[in-house]
């Protein structure tokens, strides 16, 4: 570790005041003004001999005072770009510059940045500026801001962990991973993966529809000991995949989460809304607001394709799992080659309105652990058109009947596919302009959508920037306040997307006990039951359900029609997973299925073998797979 920065001080001369590490890359500072405009030729030579990124920035010494740095960067800045906001990073010498057009920010070929950089000796970077206002964004960025000190420190800690140094001459290679949830199950997806040198924990979710002690990842095992996890890796921000996070802050874990930008807001999000769930219910919440600040703190923000160490012998990187926005599939690189696996958490294989299909081309993996909430033969998903089609036909005959349609959605993912499909059909004339309300998380949800385009497809990101954004349609009207929903539920015909999916609280749940009474009513659902859950209950038939009411259960008879349809789902059919290892490069030597029902992962697992003849195995949880 010391080597390492000692090699790069010496090398550039004594023209270094100070080389820290950020996380895995390596950060150099100069008091010199001339190396630092020209000096760049110097430490690419550097990186090309390490192998490391380094990057080179200006000693506070020599940094102009910031309020002549915020009038060069108005000055240079086209009016066009609509800054929003200038934020002065002063331990790190960075300077963050916030647009609505973060492209005319950066100029051709980054010709500005260079400039901004060149005149002012700050580092420039360029954030997308929302543009519906998102209060949990903001929240998230001032977070970031206000502690950019004890970051600094954070992140050279991390750097410290991973260039400490590894040895594998000297060790005995092993790698194994123990299913602390998920194993035969749908929810509570939390995997710990163990090698000689590191324990890294893949996802930390909840079983949101389960009432019992399999609701949260069993931690309370000999191989969990929190003083010793090195790294938690979230794949996206679903709760029964993120909803337990902060409760590892709670518990005295300090060390690094990684995930995507829009994952680490949308789980910011959703852990504030599972505290006010709670206090609704009249139950005390597992965590506090603070442990959701911890979590923010102490994350680590990756691009698709970014390859980054997490821990001396682990090397990560996400690709598009074509689930939901920042959504990954995660690649670990394990021994310098030794092993590498791929974890897919959640994935869809398929074009969708809002995401390109994931990824199935990886440099390397020897395993792969597969989700098969959608796995069995009968899982074989209609094509999205035809199903399309179906709901626009059911949504019709309800409004001309002159009943509601009651959409209950996941918050993330499965919402802003409704929303991106009710505003074409209303701008193609398919659907009457009749009025649409959002109602829950979904609002801020879609906001955060519009600071992220570059993880959306390329159709969606093309409206975005020929200022036809979706998201931002007058069609569409927020929904805020208890006043606000009581008006809606006694207004004339409309369309009501609401969250929860599973009708397991949640504003979904209040207009169901309003609309279920009447027989013109349509309720559509198109998101996965868990089991236990309202919303599996009428799946199964029931017409008679047990809602959430003030803290209370309350039996209510659902009159009015529920349709089903299984063709929107945000997870792989069996068809898909089947068409993923077809065409996955290179093939697995061994395929490990979880995130199922029981007999859905053993269906799918015994499909696989039969198709390729690869190894495979179906882990209950608790149990541990070597893998190498």
């Amino acid at each position: 570790m010391i080597e390492i920065l000692q090699t790069i001080i010496d090398k550039l001369g004594g023209r270094i005041t100070e080389a820290g590490f950020e996380g895995a890359n390596i950060v150099i500072y100069t008091d010199n003004e001339r190396f630092f405009k020209e000096g760049e030729t110097k430490v690419k030579e550097i990186v090309n001999e390490i192998k490391k990124r380094v990057e080179l920035r200006a000693d506070t010494k020599i940094l102009p005072d910031q309020e002549t740095v915020e009038k060069i960067i108005r000055e240079t800045i086209p009016e066009e770009a609509e800054l929003t906001n200038i934020i002065f990073d002063l331990h790190r010498s960075i300077v963050i510059i916030e647009a609505k057009k973060p492209g005319l920010v950066i100029g051709k070929q980054g010709s500005i940045l260079d400039d901004i950089r060149q005149k002012t000796l700050w580092t420039p970077q360029v954030q997308r500026s929302p543009a519906i206002k998102s209060r949990i964004t903001e929240s998230v960025r001032e977070v970031l801001y206000a502690n950019n000190n004890y970051r600094r420190k954070f992140l050279n800690k991390i750097g410290e962990k991973i260039y400490t140094g590894w040895n594998p001459e000297k060790i005995e290679e092993w790698v194994r991973i123990t299913f602390l949830g998920a194993g035969r199950q749908v929810g509570r997806s939390c995997l710990l993966l163990q090698t000689p040198n590191s324990k890294i924990l893949m996802d930390c979710g909840i079983d949101v529809a389960s009432k019992g002690t399999d609701k949260f990842p069993y931690f309370n095992v000999s191989e969990f000991d929190i003083n010793q996890i090195d790294a938690v890796i979230i794949s996206h921000a679903h709760l029964d995949h993120v909803g337990l996070l902060p409760y590892l802050y709670k518990m005295g874990y300090k060390g690094p989460c990684y995930m995507t930008q829009p994952t680490r807001d949308i789980a910011a999000l959703l852990s504030l809304d599972f505290i006010g769930v709670a206090y609704k219910q009249a139950s005390k919440p597992l965590f506090s607001s603070s442990d959701v600040t911890e979590m923010v703190k102490h994350s680590i923000c990756l691009n698709y394709n970014e390859v980054t160490d997490v821990t001396p012998d682990v090397r990560l990187t996400l690709y598009n799992s074509g689930h939901c926005l920042g959504g990954s599939l995660v690649h670990l690189n394990i021994g310098n080659g030794l092993h590498n696996l791929v974890y897919l958490g959640d994935y869809k294989y398929s074009y969708t309105r809002l995401l390109d299909p994931a990824i199935c081309v990886f440099p390397r993996a020897e395993s792969i652990i597969t989700e098969s909430t959608y796995g069995a033969k009968e899982d074989v998903l209609p094509p999205r058109k035809e199903t399309e089609a179906k709901f626009m036909e059911m949504v019709r005959d309800t409004l001309n009947k002159g009943g509601k349609v009651l959409i209950p959605e996941l918050g993330l993912g499965h919402s802003q596919e409704t929303v991106l499909r009710v505003e074409e059909a209303v701008r193609t004339g398919e659907l009457p302009k009749i009025p649409m309300y959002i109602d829950g998380m979904i609002w801020d949800i879609n906001a955060i959508h519009t600071a992220y385009p570059d993880f959306l497809s390329s159709k969606v990101r093309t409206q975005f920037f020929q200022d036809n954004n979706p998201f931002t349609s007058d069609i569409f009207k927020r929904v805020g306040s208890p006043a606000e929903r009581k008006e809606v539920i006694e207004g004339g015909p409309c369309i009501v997307i609401a969250t929860s999916g599973m009708l397991v609280g949640g504003a979904s749940v209040e207009y169901l006990k309003n609309f279920a009474e009447n027989p013109n009513n349509l309720m559509i659902i198109s998101c996965y039951q868990g089991q236990g859950s309202p919303g599996r209950a009428l799946q199964e038939g029931e017409r008679v359900i047990e809602l959430e009411d003030e803290g209370q259960k309350r039996k209510i008879e659902v009159n009015m029609r529920v349709e089903f349809l299984k063709g929107l789902s945000p997870h792989a059919g069996r068809n898909e997973i089947i068409s993923f290892f077809n065409n996955m490069k290179p093939k697995p030597k061994r395929i490990i299925v979880n995130h199922g029902e029981v007999s859905k992962c053993l269906d799918l697992a015994s499909a696989l073998y039969k198709l390729s003849r690869t190894e495979t195995n179906v882990p209950r949880t608790l149990e541990t797979v070597r893998l190498r």
